[in-house]
C-alpha cells in the first residue's frame, strides 16, 4: 500500500473510532476499544492507559493491553517523576526510543508484570482544558516513530478525553440517581413508619377528646374542644404525608370506572363533614344531576376533591362559607366547583399554589396549617384520570374557587 493510501486508511479508521468512542459509556470498554486502536494504529505492541486522581494527585494506570499480566496492574500507581509523570505535568507529548537509556522510565512495572518495555510514545488526555491522564503506545515494532505516529496518536487521544469524560460523568450521574433512590426509598419507609405510628395514639387522643366534649360542660368542654381540633390537623398532615406518593402516581395505577356524580360529591362531604363541623364552617353542596356518570377512579377522584375541599376549609375563617357546585359541560365534561370566602389567592400564586410544599403564607408567620401538598396530589390525581383543576380568586380575602373539570362516561367504554 503506498504512503497516501495508508493515510486515507487510517485516517478512515480513525473516524470510525470516533464513532465508537462517542457510542460507548461504559468507561472499561471505552478504555479497551482505545487501547487496542492505539497500538494498531502506531505498530506497537502494547498500550496502557493512566488516569489522574485529583483527591490523591498521582496517576495510576486503568487499563493496559500489554498480556493477561497486567491486569494486576490496574490500579497500581505511578510517579510524577516517571515518564508518564512528564508527561502529565508538561502537557506535551513525549518520545523515548530506547527507555533503558532514559532514567526516569518506572522499571518497577516491567518487573511486575514480566513485560520489558523499549520504547514509548505518549501523549497527555485533555478534556475542556483539563487533564485528565496519559495515553502510551510501547514498543514501536520498527522504529523510530514517526511522524504520522505522533499525528494519529494526538487524534486519538483528543477523542479519547472526551469519550472518557462523558464515560465518567454518566457514571457519577448514575451514582448520584442511585444515591436518590436510595434516600427516596428511605424518606417513604420513614413516613411510612412514622405516620402508621403516629396513628394509634392520634386515635385514643381523638377518641377521648371526643368523649371528654359530649359529657363535659364549661372550661372543660371548651379545653377538650381545642384538643380536638388540633388532633384533627394533626391527623390531616398525617394523611398528607401517606399520601406523598400520590404525586409521582401515574395514570398506570389509575383504575377508572363508570361512577355517578352523585356518590362521588356524597362520598366527599362524608369525608369533610366532621372538620367543617368542628371549624363551625357552613358546607353548602348544592343538588347535583342524578343519573349522570363519570368514567374515572372513584377512589382517587374522591381523594382529589377532598384535597380541594379540606384546603377551602383550612383556609376560610371559622364560620366561613363553602360551597361545592356541579354543572354539566358540554357531552365530554362535568365542572366541580369548589369556592370558599376565605383568604383568597394573588394572580401570581393561582399556578404555585399546585407546586409539592408551596404555601401563599411564610412557614415563619403563617396561621394556617397543613405542609402543602393537597392541591398538588389533588392535581396529579385529577390530571391522571384525564381531567383538569385550576383556580381563580377575585383577589386577597376574596375568597378563591377551585374547579375540577372531569370526563363523562362513554357509551362504548368498559363497565
Amino acid at each position: 500500500m503506498n504512503p497516501i493510501d495508508q493515510r486515507i486508511a487510517v485516517l478512515t479508521h480513525l473516524a470510525e473510532i470516533s464513532v465508537v468512542l462517542n457510542s460507548t459509556l461504559q468507561i472499561d470498554d471505552l478504555l479497551s476499544f482505545l487501547m487496542d486502536s492505539a497500538a494498531q494504529i502506531t505498530e506497537a505492541e502494547a498500550a496502557s492507559v493512566l488516569l489522574w486522581d485529583d483527591n490523591r494527585r498521582e496517576l495510576y494506570i486503568a487499563a493496559t493491553t500489554t498480556n493477561t499480566a497486567g491486569l494486576d496492574l490496574i490500579g497500581q500507581r505511578v510517579p510524577l517523576d516517571s515518564i508518564a509523570g512528564m508527561i502529565m505535568e508538561s502537557q506535551q507529548m513525549l518520545q523515548v526510543d530506547d527507555v533503558h537509556a532514559d532514567p526516569r522510565h518506572y522499571r518497577k512495572l516491567d518487573t511486575a508484570k514480566g513485560f520489558e518495555t523499549r520504547s514509548i510514545l505518549g501523549v497527555p488526555l485533555t478534556a475542556k482544558d483539563r487533564p485528565i491522564g496519559v495515553l502510551e503506545v510501547l514498543n514501536k515494532h520498527r522504529l523510530p516513530w514517526t511522524e504520522n505516529d505522533r499525528e494519529y496518536l494526538g487524534i486519538l487521544a483528543a477523542q479519547a478525553a472526551v469519550a472518557i469524560e462523558s464515560a465518567r460523568l454518566v457514571e457519577k450521574l448514575k451514582e448520584a440517581n442511585r444515591e436518590l433512590s436510595e434516600l427516596d426509598k428511605l424518606k417513604n419507609d420513614f413516613i411510612a413508619i412514622a405516620s402508621h405510628e403516629l396513628r394509634t395514639p392520634l386515635g385514643v387522643i381523638l377518641g377521648y377528646a371526643s368523649f371528654l366534649k359530649e359529657t363535659s360542660e364549661g372550661q372543660v368542654s371548651e379545653h377538650a374542644t381545642k384538643v380536638m381540633n388540633s388532633a384533627l390537623q394533626l391527623r390531616r398532615i398525617i394523611e398528607d404525608m401517606t399520601n406523598l406518593r400520590y404525586l409521582k402516581e401515574g395514570a398506570a395505577e389509575i383504575n377508572r370506572q363508570h361512577v355517578t356524580l352523585s356518590s362521588l360529591i356524597r362520598d366527599t362531604a362524608s369525608d369533610v363533614q366532621s372538620l367543617s363541623e368542628t371549624k363551625n364552617h357552613q358546607l353548602e353542596i348544592k343538588p347535583v344531576p342524578e343519573g349522570i356518570e363519570l368514567y374515572v377512579d372513584p377512589i382517587r377522584t374522591t381523594m382529589a376533591i377532598t384535597h380541594v375541599v379540606n384546603n377551602a376549609l383550612t383556609f376560610t375563617e371559622p364560620g366561613g362559607h363553602i360551597v361545592v357546585d356541579t354543572e354539566i359541560r358540554g357531552m365530554s365534561e362535568v365542572w366541580i366547583a369548589i369556592s370558599d370566602n376565605g383568604i383568597g389567592l394573588l394572580p401570581d400564586d393561582l399556578e404555585r399554589i399546585f407546586e409539592p410544599f408551596y404555601q401563599v403564607e411564610d412557614h415563619m408567620t403563617r396561621r394556617h396549617g397543613g405542609i402543602g401538598i393537597g392541591l398538588s396530589i389533588a392535581r396529579a390525581l385529577v390530571e391522571a384520570n384525564g381531567g383538569r383543576i385550576w383556580a381563580s380568586s377575585p383577589g386577597l380575602n376574596q375568597g378563591a374557587t377551585f374547579t375540577l373539570a372531569l370526563p363523562l362516561a362513554k357509551a362504548d367504554e368498559t363497565r
